[in-house]
Formats: C-alpha cells, structure tokens, sequence
C-alpha cells in the first residue's frame, strides 16, 4: 500500500483489488498478493522520472463497465503528469452501480476533474499557471454528455453531484480532450491490461529505469 500511494501508480488497480478483501481473506487472495511482490522484486529500479517533458500538468481518465464481480460497480481511475512524470493518481471503487459505459466513464471524469482543481490552484500558489489545463478522456459520449447540460431521460437517475462538472465546462476551468483507449494511461488504473499495454502505459506516466531517462 506505502509504495502505491508513493511511487508506483502501476500497482493501484491490483492493490485495490487485494484490499477489498482485507477483513475477510482467502488463499487465493495470497497467491494474488505475492504475484503483486513478485512484480514489484522483478522492477525495482523503475521510478517516476521528472524533467522529460515541458512543466505542463495533465491529466487522464478511464472506467471499466461493473467490473466489481460482487456489487457489480465499476472502477475509475485517474493519473495527473507534471513535467513528464506523475504527480497525483487514484483506482477506487465507484460508489454507486453505473447502467452504461457511458456513465461510469462520466462519473469517472467527475471525479478527476475535482482532482485537476486541486492540483491547478496548488501549482498556482507557487506562481505556475499554465494556458490550457487538459483531462483526456477516451469516451466520446461522456465528454459529450459533460458539455451538454440538457435533460436526457437516459441520464436522469444520475447523481448530481456527478453533474457538477458541467459547471466547471461552462466556467472554462478545464478541458476534456478525447484520447484514443491504447494512448490512455489510465487504463492501467481500472482493469488488468497486457504486458505490452502496462509497459506503454508506465512510459507515458514516466516510470522509467533512470539509465533509460
């Protein structure tokens, strides 16, 4: 847990995964967390390497589809880079059952969104500003529901506190930019992905072995 909130946003979904399981656990959730330590035995000389990239701060977002097996929520998941390695990032269970894709990406983006306000008004206190602050998102129907405030029917049982990012569209504080799946590197926040996938997503992210930085 200490090295996934610090340093390795890489394991956040699989830890997630394992903690859900704390209070009550089985031999399969063992054999789940030594696959977890013999990961981190295999990369231990990868680390967030900064300085790569321009001092922009950015922001991805994702969701899976009711990948909880037992309440059947989804998971979102977030990860903000600032000169060229990550800075903020979270995998956590949704508080409620999403009916869509669409929806669980929405509530994703609610979220992260919250988040990009944070770090913006930080970095601002040290005198940083920047143009254009950007969340890529890889669902086009969630960044479409997010700038259109009408009413939908298929949308009213939405939580509004999760509509609370249309305001932060029309106020002009962030913008939403779609992002192909592949190019997501909050993928890796929200359901298993493969070994090539992970690896991408970690150069994106700027985990890298400090030789190769």
């Amino acid at each position: 847990m200490y090295a996934m909130v610090c340093t390795r946003p890489d394991i956040a979904y699989a830890v997630g995964m394992v903690s859900r399981f704390l209070s009550n656990p089985g031999k399969e959730h063992w054999e789940a967390v030594k696959w977890i330590l013999r990961y981190l035995k295999g990369t231990t000389k990868l680390c967030l390497c900064y300085g790569e990239a321009n001092p922009i701060l950015e922001g991805y977002t994702d969701a899976d589809m009711a990948g909880d097996i037992d309440s059947r929520k989804s998971t979102s998941g977030f990860i903000y880079t600032f000169a060229g390695g990550a800075v903020s990032w979270q995998s956590r269970l949704q508080k409620c059952v999403a009916l869509s894709t669409t929806e669980a990406k929405y509530i994703a983006v609610a979220e992260a969104g919250k988040e990009m306000l944070w770090l913006k008004r930080y970095l601002q206190e040290f005198g940083i500003k920047q143009r254009d602050y950007k969340v890529h998102c890889d669902s086009q129907s969630a960044l479409d529901l997010s700038k259109n405030s009408m009413y939908h029917s298929r949308t009213k049982h939405i939580d509004i506190r999760y509509h609370w990012i249309r305001e932060v569209m029309d106020r002009q504080l962030l913008r939403l930019v779609k992002i192909h799946t592949k190019e997501n590197p909050a993928d890796m926040l929200t359901k298993v992905v493969t070994r090539e996938k992970l690896e991408l997503c970690r150069d994106i992210v700027g985990m890298l072995v400090p030789d190769m930085a």
